[in-house]
């Protein structure tokens, strides 16, 4: 991780429902990372593996967070990284809009 702490202006599309400036990049990097893993484009994703190793973007997606990810793109980097998440993690982390109580 760089030293400058500031996201760049661009990053909003995919963080639109925070304010960057009070955003920090390594105090919030799960939800930083998680979100340009999700939602981001070629751009977003250049950005973050020159602002993060891939070791801390592996650290995210091993432990995804609950009901944040869309299911394709978490099978995709699971993929990508070399990454098993255990099946019950992998099912409480993945987005659903009709959940099974």
């Amino acid at each position: 991780m760089k030293k400058n702490n500031k996201l760049p202006r661009f990053l909003q599309s995919v963080l639109w429902s925070y304010d960057l400036s009070k955003l920090d990049a390594k105090e919030d990097k799960e939800t930083i990372i998680t979100q340009v893993l999700n939602y981001g484009d070629w751009k977003d994703l250049k950005w973050l593996y020159s602002d993060y190793s891939e070791d801390e973007i592996r650290k995210v997606v091993k432990r995804p967070r609950r009901g944040l990810w869309f299911e394709k793109v978490l099978n995709f980097w699971e993929i990508m990284l070399g990454i098993r998440v255990p099946k019950k993690i992998r099912e409480k982390a993945i987005f659903n809009i009709n959940p099974r109580f």
